[in-house]
């Protein structure tokens, strides 16, 4: 088992080197405008899972996870090329959630607030069932013959 911290600096090296060859352009032109969202090296080092992201349609993005596969063991050469290590990790690209996600919650969070302002509008035309204080005052003394009596 490997350094933690040696698994994520050979982490952020290799989303390094994979973005900056992706940025130059590869040949195969399904490849679309795909971001690099994070890399998880296992602790032995030997395996590296690539999470990305893609800008465009459905099947933009099933076209730019087909380059990517086929384009895997050229970027794993690159990769071996650029590490000073013995062993290169083999690499497995992952489409990332994130821009489902984030959808996602800002659709919950838009809920919650219409039914948040729902509560609001019923809240400012609502009065109390009772009285408006519940809570039960201590009796005030009206003068000095009320203390003898008791």
């Amino acid at each position: 088992m490997a350094d933690p911290q040696r698994a994520r600096k050979m982490a952020d090296r290799i989303r390094e080197i994979v973005a900056r060859r992706l940025e130059k352009g590869l040949r195969d032109q399904r490849l679309g405008f795909v971001t690099i969202t994070d890399v998880r090296v296992t602790g032995d080092l030997q395996h590296a899972s690539i999470f990305y992201t893609v800008y465009g349609t459905d099947e933009e993005r099933a076209d730019s996870a087909a380059a990517l596969k086929s384009a895997t063991g050229m970027l794993r050469t690159e990769v071996g090329r650029q590490l000073t290590t013995r062993l290169t990790p083999s690499l497995e690209f992952i489409a990332d959630a994130i821009p489902e996600n984030a959808a996602s919650i800002e659709r919950l969070l838009t809920e919650a607030r219409d039914r948040d302002a729902a509560v609001g509008a019923l809240a400012s035309g609502a009065a109390y069932a009772g009285d408006a204080d519940p809570y039960v005052k201590p009796r005030e003394v009206d003068d000095e013959s009320d203390l003898d009596e008791g």
